[in-house]
């Protein structure tokens, strides 16, 4: 039996889950015929694009039993708690929503509440769920994500919490209907779980070993989605240099990305996250060559100092990182570098510290995504000692952060007076009478359009410059 044979659900599995969506839209529309009113669910959704990537599944499933959507708890008939436990405050902040329902299915008993993700896949989280938050009505996993029908109709049918929790290296599930709430810019998993514990994360005990997913299911995914007027695909992975190398075919993350690029009327290309061991000259000139690749790359190096990356297993040097990143800006000029790093991690001391500082100096991120370390029970790091205090580490943050906006904002004062192309994405939040894109270097940029410009590729001359965002004025022949 070949590895992908042993890893991909049986028709028959997704069939099952496909009849019980149907049983449970009758019922729906059974309900609604009678009550006059809609069905609503709503999903919170927190952590990576990946469990973003699963919350969309999710709507997809519930959109197709009839279900409408919503983001008021307080008129919701069901309510889903996609879980990251990546860092503490997330699983806080989860928690702390949990409770807070408990009066509000006392007011409405009908309401049904349920929790997944990375968090449901500690079995310590789940004790604590069963324990204190006996109002929780389902708690299923990472790797039953494609069994919610299944647990929701339990859920519907029994009073006790409704438990699918399975421990496994994980599946390929192909063929899950999918609800993105966004028109112009998608994000397609590649591949799934993670092969390289780092000591201080958690991901490969809740998301399971490397899985691919074959690359015909991707390109036919992609192909739909651009016929379906999308124009930036984003692919993600855990580590996407990874790709293919639990496929029985030759074919590696370069080879893809290759791939996607000649799909007929793809604008622009993203991908998420790489990790600095499996990165290969290979790939960097792949994506020096492919036309829709965008300009930009998401390489974490998380630390500076070689003790303390070989504490956290990453198995780069600092030399190595650097090494990558000057071949990296040769062969794609302009290109705009984004990482994640880590302060405070077990066994840093200031000295450590600086070495981190010395790689944002030396590289000139264009942003960075930057954490004060958080210790997950079951990881190695989670043993380690401290040898900064609390407001060491504080002040350590503090400093970076500093040290980083003044680069971001020299970075982006280069965009001063210049022409950008901007795929329009919609309204800003921040001020809905202005329309809001980014450049292909990932660059958030706002100005003032109309509603046609949504979806669409337009030129956009750059006059004011903020740390996060530029701002411009559309040029005339795109009025």
């Amino acid at each position: 039996m070949s590895k992908r044979e042993k890893i991909i659900i049986p028709a028959d599995e997704i069939n099952k889950q496909k009849e019980i969506i149907n049983r449970i839209k009758q019922r729906n529309d059974f309900d609604i015929q009678r009550s006059g009113r809609n069905k609503l669910a709503m999903i919170v959704t927190y952590g990576c694009q990946q469990n973003e990537n699963d919350s969309e599944r999710l709507r997809g499933m519930l959109r197709d039993m009839g279900y409408h959507f919503t983001e008021d708890k307080e008129e919701a008939d069901l309510i889903l708690y996609n879980t990251c436990c990546v860092r503490e405050n997330a699983e806080l902040k989860v928690f702390g929503n949990i409770g807070a329902l408990k009066h509000l299915k006392t007011r409405k008993p009908h309401l049904l509440i349920g929790i997944c993700g990375c968090m449901m896949q500690q079995e310590h989280i789940v004790k604590q769920i069963k324990k204190k938050y006996k109002h929780v009505d389902m708690v299923f996993g990472t790797h039953t994500l494609y069994r919610f029908p299944e647990v929701l109709e339990k859920a519907m049918n029994e009073t006790y919490t409704v438990i699918d929790i399975l421990n496994t290296d994980g599946y390929i599930v192909e063929d899950i209907p999918i609800h993105r709430e966004g028109s112009v810019k998608a994000w397609v998993s590649i591949m799934y779980g993670c092969n390289n514990f780092c000591s201080y994360c958690i991901v490969p005990y809740v998301r399971g070993r490397e899985r691919s997913r074959n690359p015909k299911d991707i390109i036919d995914e992609i192909t739909q989605l651009v016929s379906e007027g999308y124009k930036e695909i984003t692919l993600l992975g855990q580590n996407v240099n990874s790709y293919g190398k639990d496929l029985n075919e030759e074919i590696d993350f370069a080879d893809l990305l290759k791939m996607v690029n000649d799909v007929s009327g793809i604008k622009r290309i993203r991908f998420m996250t790489s990790h600095p061991k499996d990165i290969s000259d290979k790939l960097i000139k792949a994506m020096s060559e492919c036309e829709n690749v965008c300009e930009q790359l998401h390489l974490p190096f998380q630390a500076g100092s070689n003790k303390v990356l070989d504490m956290m297993n990453r198995k780069y040097t600092k030399e190595k990182y650097l090494e990558i990143i000057s071949k990296v800006k040769a062969a794609i000029p302009g290109v705009a570098l984004t990482s994640d790093v880590i302060v405070g991690f077990p066994g840093e001391t200031n000295e450590d510290f600086e070495e981190t500082l010395d790689v944002i100096r030396q590289v000139e991120f264009d942003s960075l995504f930057t954490f004060i370390y958080s210790p997950r029970k079951g990881t190695p790091a989670e043993k380690m000692e401290d040898v900064l205090s609390k407001e060491e580490k504080q002040a350590n943050f503090q400093k970076l952060l500093d040290i980083q906006n003044e680069i971001s904002l020299k970075k982006n004062q280069q965009y001063m007076g210049r022409i950008v192309e901007v795929l329009v994405e919609g309204y800003s939040k921040n001020n809905p009478e202005v329309l809001t894109g980014r450049t292909r270097t990932g660059k958030i940029v706002n100005f003032v359009g109309n509603e046609k410009m949504i979806g669409t590729l337009i030129n956009v001359r750059i006059n004011e410059v903020q740390t996060w965002s530029l701002a411009g004025q559309v040029v005339e022949e795109d009025l």
